[in-house]
């Protein structure tokens, strides 16, 4: 498997709801959710190369598989 990156956004966004099933993503501030993605398993891209943009499209991925599993 691949080492994730900031532009993997669908896939951080699957792996963050399968670790975090239950807390909705839009209650999740930028400053954790950037904690949470470094700290995936198989994430290896520079912590610094993070921007708004690229959280929020991670944020937004993880919003669509959590609201998928709640219907």
């Amino acid at each position: 498997m691949a080492a994730l990156k900031w532009t993997d956004s669908e896939e951080i966004g699957i792996r963050l709801f399968e670790k975090f099933p239950d807390e909705d993503p839009l209650a999740v501030r930028f400053t954790d959710l950037h904690k949470r993605v470094c700290e995936l398993e198989g994430f290896a891209d520079d912590p610094q190369a993070s921007n708004e943009a690229r959280l929020e499209a991670i944020q937004m991925a993880w919003l669509e598989e959590y609201r998928d599993a709640k219907e």
